[in-house]
C-alpha cells in the first residue's frame, strides 16, 4: 500500500500490490511520449513493403571485406547493399552464371596473351638491340615466329570478346 513510509527522506509511492500501476506512472509516459522529439524517431515502413524473410550466408573475410567497403562507398548498409545487387542481378537476364563465366574466362585468357606477348616484347627487344648493333643473332627467326603466335592469340581473343557483343 502506498502511503508516507519515509525512505531516507523520501516518500514511499508503491502501489499496493506488486507489478500493479503507480500513481501518477500513466500521465509522466504520456508526457515522456508526447515530448519525445520527432528528428531522431525512425519511421517505421508500411507493412505492405516489410521483408518477411531472412537468408544467412557465409563469407570469407577477403568477401566481408570487400563487399563492407562497397557498401560503405554506396552509403548503404551491407544487408540493403547485397539486396540491390542480388536484384540487379536477377534482373539482367544477360547476365547469366554461365555468360559470366564466359565473361571470366575470356578475361583471364586475354590477360594471359597480355603476358605472353609482354615476354615476346621483351625477347623481340633484345633481337632488335643486337641488330642494331651489327650482329646476327641465331634467335631471330625463333623470336619473329612466337610474335606472330603472341599476336595470334591476342587477335583471338578480342575476336571473341566482340562475337559476344
Amino acid at each position: 500500500m502506498a502511503g508516507a513510509v519515509q525512505h531516507r527522506g523520501a516518500l514511499d509511492h508503491q502501489a499496493a500490490t506488486e507489478g500493479g500501476s503507480q500513481p501518477g506512472a500513466e500521465e509522466q509516459r504520456r508526457s515522456r511520449v508526447d515530448t519525445a522529439p520527432t528528428s531522431t524517431a525512425r519511421k517505421r515502413s508500411p507493412q505492405k513493403n516489410k521483408r518477411a524473410r531472412i537468408c544467412n550466408i557465409r563469407l570469407s573475410d577477403d568477401e566481408w571485406n570487400r563487399l563492407t567497403t562497397a557498401a560503405r562507398t554506396s552509403r548503404k548498409s551491407l544487408p540493403a547493399y547485397l539486396v540491390r545487387a542480388g536484384l540487379a542481378a536477377a534482373d539482367d537476364a544477360e547476365n547469366t552464371a554461365a555468360a559470366i563465366a564466359g565473361h571470366r574466362d575470356l578475361i583471364a585468357e586475354l590477360f594471359a596473351a597480355r603476358r605472353h606477348l609482354g615476354q615476346v616484347g621483351n625477347n623481340l627487344n633484345q633481337v632488335a638491340r643486337a641488330v642494331n648493333s651489327g650482329g646476327q643473332p641465331a634467335e631471330l627467326d625463333a623470336v619473329v615466329s612466337a610474335v606472330q603466335r603472341a599476336v595470334a592469340r591476342v587477335q583471338a581473343v578480342t575476336d571473341r570478346l566482340l562475337e559476344q557483343h
